[in-house]
């Protein structure tokens, strides 16, 4: 621990924060997203340094050997991950986020000596409890939620909500009972208090989590990116580190107004997000089975003659078009059509792919012109104009039925008006299958749809062949 203050690591911190605000402003653009991560970078790695060098904990070369194995872990899942995996990763990130801060309030109540908390007589001051047990609450919640939220998000669990009864009053009883316990632990230290907040804690993020469907995902990953930064800051009030301070309430608020936003182009309640289970009310038509209704099939050369004969293509990538990763085959197809004269947009959901962000990501690692890529809200009012809206694994982003139909899971989620388009090309790989919601998309039975049923990456490649004859 600082065994005083220090003006100089005070400085550090403060110019670490400053690094943090900078690479959280340049993460808000593609264009600017890499400076943002220099930034980041910079700045944890000042913060670190200030941290090993001012705080006296333990062994500098066992604190270097566990940097060099996590850093290593690190380096290793970064290189080899998939993009396809990356909100898995995410949701895995944050797991370890929120057990790190359970196993710092575990060490901080086990010997708060080490930390500076406790009196003469070993008992911990009362501010310093709060904040441990509000630090391993939310920690534990963050910890059993991301769990859940990568086993969805890795095929592992349904992405269906799981509804348990009488869930929200059993959600209200638990957490009612974690505050009631850490109002007793300022009177009381026992251990069986605060391993019981502890316990409790995890059993609620479980609950929290597990009712919630898979189109909701993108807002749970967030949500959770939020947790893990409040869980950070508490510890940094128990560790007296101003760099855990400002990084984890920068990461819980920005993760906050980023959820708030989520839950506004989903035509969610921010409450309801809190206590979970929320986009699982109206579940009439989750899980239903495509419709068994005429449809019209078209092939690569369909697509080729319609695309090069219109004025505008409008692009809708989704979640199949990350599992085919067709987005090199993607951007080559629309270099063509632009050769031609045709012009080419990109229109993103913000919830399409299963974290936010997720296609602009994949466009952007395509070299796709960041000014040829439109929010939903900058663009939905285009397709009405549009000669071809080209959806390639974009499912409950264009589904109709979010504005017509009362029972459906997705019912009041802002959706992308590519019916509206002169034609619709929808690629899918077959017609059995529906939605990571579990509704089928009444989109395919449109007179104006033509479905291409393959795999997306091979579909657009054949696309592109045509296109060049």
């Amino acid at each position: 621990m600082e065994q005083a203050v220090n003006p100089w690591a005070m400085l550090a911190y403060l110019v670490a924060g400053v690094c943090f605000i900078l690479a959280l402003r340049g993460l808000s653009s593609p264009t600017s997203s890499r400076r943002g991560n220099r930034f980041g970078m910079f700045g944890m790695a000042l913060a670190v340094g200030t941290t090993l060098i001012t705080h006296h904990g333990g062994s500098l070369w066992e604190i270097a050997v566990a940097i060099l194995i996590g850093g290593g872990a690190g380096f290793l899942i970064a290189r080899r991950i998939a993009m396809t995996a990356m909100p898995q990763l995410v949701a895995a990130f944050h797991s370890l986020v929120g057990l790190a801060a359970v196993l710092v309030a575990c060490a901080a109540y086990l010997n708060p000596q080490a930390f500076g908390i406790a009196d003469a007589d070993g008992l911990i001051h009362h501010v310093s409890r709060i904040e441990m047990g509000l630090g391993v609450a939310i920690g534990a919640i963050t910890f059993s939620g991301s769990v859940i939220a990568f086993l969805k998000l890795n095929g592992n669990l349904s992405g269906k909500p799981i509804m348990l009864p009488a869930r929200h009053v059993i959600n209200l009883g638990v957490l009612a009972a974690i505050l009631g316990l850490i109002a007793y632990f300022l009177a009381d230290q026992s251990p069986w208090i605060f391993f019981t907040i502890t316990l409790l804690s995890f059993v609620i993020g479980f609950l929290l989590i597990i009712p919630i469907g898979g189109a909701d995902m993108p807002v749970v990953v967030s949500m959770l990116n939020s947790y893990s930064g409040w869980a950070a800051a508490a510890m940094g009030f128990t560790l007296h580190n101003s760099a855990m301070i400002i990084t984890g309430a920068l990461v819980g608020s920005s993760g906050a107004i980023l959820s708030y936003i989520m839950c506004r182009a989903m035509n969610r309640s921010f409450l309801s997000v809190i206590a979970g289970g929320f986009g699982g009310e109206a579940g009439g038509a989750a899980g239903a089975a495509a419709i068994d209704r005429p449809w019209k099939r078209g092939s690569a050369e369909d697509a080729a003659f319609l695309m090069s004969q219109a004025e505008q293509v409008i692009i809708v990538p989704g979640y199949g078009m990350a599992v085919a990763q067709a987005q090199h085959a993607l951007r080559e197809m629309a270099d063509q059509l632009k050769a031609q004269g045709v012009t080419v947009k990109y229109a993103i959901h913000p919830v399409a792919g299963r974290m936010p962000g997720h296609m602009n990501v994949l466009l952007a690692e395509a070299n796709v012109p960041y000014d040829e890529v439109f929010e939903l809200e900058d663009i939905n009012s285009e397709f009405a104009q549009t000669d071809v809206a080209f959806v390639i694994g974009a499912n409950d982003v264009t589904n109709p039925a979010a504005k017509t139909d009362r029972s459906s899971p997705i019912y009041g989620m802002p959706v992308l008006d590519v019916e509206k388009a002169k034609t619709v090309l929808f690629i899918k790989r077959s017609m059995g299958g529906v939605g990571y919601a579990g509704v089928d998309n009444e989109l395919f039975y449109r007179d104006n749809t033509m479905m291409l049923l393959a795999d997306a990456k091979k579909m657009v490649e054949e696309i592109v062949k045509a296109l060049a004859h």
